[in-house]
């Protein structure tokens, strides 16, 4: 069933896709059909799981899951999975790699490998207060909390020694 995000209770389970590139505002209005869609059909053993999402900077799709009502099981992440994947697909982008390290340069989402966001920290363009987005956050109160904090305040730190 789906649910505005908003709607969600703090305890929510997450999911946070990156994207390797922002989408167009075509490529949002699809995709933002396209997860309606998969949110009102997806269940868990024939049960409707109460789920809603919310797509951030043109490039972050957020899953919400209460799973007070009912929780995911092995099946229903992994239809979850395949429709993400099915989007990596349709539109030629990378949501699944976990590798990659999103930040904010001014108002610009910069999107880059581990390797050269590790280079960018020693030639000091990145710095302990430089907005990271922690897409390891695990629920609703934790995304609104943790998920865009300074490097220093998140898992990132560990690049800055």
């Amino acid at each position: 069933m789906l649910v505005p995000f908003k709607a969600l209770p703090d305890n929510a389970r997450v999911w946070i896709y990156q994207s390797n590139r922002s989408f167009t505002e075509e490529e949002l209005t699809e995709i933002q059909s396209k997860l309606d869609d998969f949110l009102v059909e997806w269940t868990v053993h024939g049960q409707q799981l109460n789920a809603g999402y919310e797509i951030r900077y043109k490039r972050f799709i957020i899953i919400g899951l209460d799973q007070e009502i009912n929780a995911a099981s092995g099946c229903s992440i992994d239809a979850s999975v395949h429709f993400i994947q099915s989007l990596e697909k349709e539109y030629n982008v990378d949501l699944l790699d976990k590798m990659n390290v999103s930040f904010k340069q001014g108002e610009f989402v910069a999107y880059k490998n581990l390797i050269d966001f590790k280079k960018m920290v020693k030639n000091k363009s990145v710095s302990p207060k430089t907005i990271v987005f922690n897409n390891l956050v695990n629920n609703k109160a934790e995304y609104l909390s943790d998920w865009e904090v300074p490097a220093a305040e998140s898992w990132h730190k560990r690049f800055l020694k």
